[in-house]
């Protein structure tokens, strides 16, 4: 039976309605509901209850980690409500709090899902290099006292673009089928104190980025020269990368979807 059929049977039709969702992950323990903490999955589905008077349910596209911050993840859920598609990002930023907001809201096909679309997502991660750190990054970056090669980082990240098997660089807890992964793009620049790390990809498993991120600085550091990141693609065992850095650094900032828009 389809989402369509199932609504139909429950009594009345259905509209599929698309959030684009911002947020400051510091106060939460990700996106994905957990039983120890509060999650932005959980905050969302609180206010969607309470505007349409439904249980509701949303789907998310992509399940950032504790810590980690968006600019444009995106959420699906479906309603009997008749309220205009564009007004629901106005109701839900009433009952929201000020680190959580929806961007836009949209309607879609009722089979449309966020996870099954082919996308690019790209994900930025912050690097605060100074003698002392800033009281105003501390959220959103990751402090490093020692002074980084950015020529070596960008290197090192040359050796990542491409499709790879990428099983040295997620947790050993990554649930997925295949560690197989497209980095479509990777670079590294500075600005000033900040290092940007900018990487997109059609998915991203486990702690992937962060790890990446990690062993970027490591080549930076001089712990080994940047061609050493060919050896640890091909070693295929976390331990060969370096360490997984702070989910503070990052944020997605990025994700395109490559096939049809929303209505």
């Amino acid at each position: 039976m389809t989402a369509e059929q199932r609504t139909e049977a429950a009594g009345g039709p259905c509209r599929r309605i698309r959030l684009t969702v911002a947020y400051d992950g510091t106060a939460y323990n990700g996106w994905q509901y957990q039983p120890n903490g509060v999650t932005i999955e959980e905050t969302l589905n609180r206010a969607l209850s309470l505007l349409t008077g439904e249980k509701t349910e949303v789907i998310g596209a992509s399940r950032t980690d504790a810590g980690v911050h968006a600019r444009c993840n995106y959420a699906v859920f479906d309603t009997r409500m008749r309220m205009d598609a564009s007004k629901f990002a106005y109701a839900l930023n009433q009952r929201l709090p000020e680190d959580i907001r929806v961007r836009r809201s949209e309607e879609v096909a009722l089979d449309w899902h966020p996870r099954r679309c082919r996308s690019i997502k790209t994900y930025e991660y912050l690097i605060y290099n100074d003698e002392f750190p800033d009281p105003l990054n501390r959220l959103y970056a990751q402090f490093v006292y020692s002074h980084p090669d950015v020529g070596k980082m960008q290197q090192a990240a040359a050796y990542l673009v491409g499709e790879h098997d990428f099983k040295s660089f997620c947790s050993i807890h990554t649930q997925a089928e295949s560690t197989v992964r497209t980095v479509t793009a990777l670079t590294v620049e500075r600005e000033g104190s900040l290092i940007r790390i900018r990487i997109s990809g059609n998915g991203f498993l486990y702690n992937m980025v962060r790890i990446i991120v990690g062993t970027l600085l490591e080549a930076g550091n001089g712990k080994y020269p940047p061609e050493r990141v060919a050896k640890i693609l091909e070693a295929r065992d976390r331990k060969a990368a370096g360490p997984t850095a702070p989910a503070r650094g990052l944020t997605l900032v990025g994700y395109r979807f490559l096939q049809e828009e929303p209505r």
